[in-house]
């Protein structure tokens, strides 16, 4: 089998990613561990981790000669490996290294070129020299702050801003539905955005004591939509009954930005989530810091 794609699964989601790929037409070969091998060109694929574009076979004879077919295609690699540990280690010694440290939110994502190998075998590796994550294994890891942020949920819109490139400014209205206890209220605040924060249940004190955050207890679906820079949403609801909100939204023109969370109660829900990936100016991507959820994100098209 020809391999002209490799799709990178996050732990514990490879069966959502293989029903991705199969509703997409998309043959898998055979899996490496999380990482499923197609003979088919690659496709933008929600649930991937990392999606390996350029894959190529390259048979070896030693651990230098390895080394040496990487560095002669480009200098940047990060390796995912399933087998042969120690003959991988070795083969990465003799590779410039690559910083995979934790990053400063906000700070930008890596611009540097990366490139992904693997062994599939002691003396055969796949290797891409392109792939969608600037990240090791798509992995986008932060240094944590363990005492602002009342939950976790906080790692989620750090990871979305940081994918994206796109952060709410001073000065900017955010709203953001479904936001207790408040981490994602919390993130928007400290970026300096002034934050209008829906939710039935209460934040927590120290989030609603911000001098740039207003608290609304509302239901966020009965919600009209009103004019804003940025619609945020965590909020545990039906995906389809989410995509009905978002489509509401960007229909009466009210946002300028969106970044919400769609989660998966029981099966995957593929068909609400094609729609989502089909709305124009839309992107869906799996986070590393999401659970059974995908991350949707729309910015306004410019007007012509």
């Amino acid at each position: 089998m020809t391999i002209l794609a490799a799709y990178l699964a996050a732990e514990g989601f490879e069966t959502v990613l293989a029903e991705e790929l199969e509703r997409s037409s998309v043959t898998v070969g055979e899996w490496h561990g999380r990482l499923a091998l197609s003979p088919d060109p690659p496709i933008k694929a929600a649930w991937a981790l990392d999606t390996w574009t350029a894959p190529q076979e390259i048979p070896f004879a030693s651990v230098k000669d390895a080394a040496d077919a990487l560095r002669a295609i480009q200098r940047n690699w990060s390796g995912y490996q399933v087998a042969n540990f120690r003959r991988a280690a070795l083969i990465a010694e003799r590779l410039p290294p690559v910083k995979a440290r934790p990053l400063v939110f906000p700070e930008p994502a890596p611009t540097a070129h990366l490139g992904a190998w693997t062994l599939l075998a002691p003396d055969r590796m796949l290797a891409s020299p392109g792939k969608s994550s600037p990240f090791v294994n798509g992995e986008c890891r932060f240094e944590e702050d363990h005492i602002g942020p009342p939950s976790r949920a906080y790692l989620k819109l750090w990871e979305a801003c940081t994918r994206l490139g796109w952060y709410p400014k001073p000065g900017e209205t955010c709203l953001d539905l479904g936001a207790s206890p408040g981490g994602w209220t919390w993130v928007l605040a400290e970026l300096g955005a002034t934050v209008i924060a829906i939710d039935k249940a209460p934040l927590d004190p120290k989030i609603t004591a911000r001098p740039n955050v207003t608290t609304r207890q509302e239901n966020a679906f009965a919600l009209e939509p009103e004019k804003v820079d940025w619609l945020f949403s965590d909020i545990i609801a039906y995906p389809d009954r989410l995509l009905a909100l978002i489509q509401r939204w960007i229909a009466a023109d009210a946002p300028r930005h969106i970044v919400c969370t769609i989660k998966f109660q029981g099966p995957t829900d593929h068909e609400t989530s094609a729609a989502l990936a089909a709305i124009p100016g839309g992107r869906l991507f799996h986070l590393y810091h999401n659970r059974h959820e995908l991350t949707f994100a729309w910015t306004r098209p410019a007007a012509p």
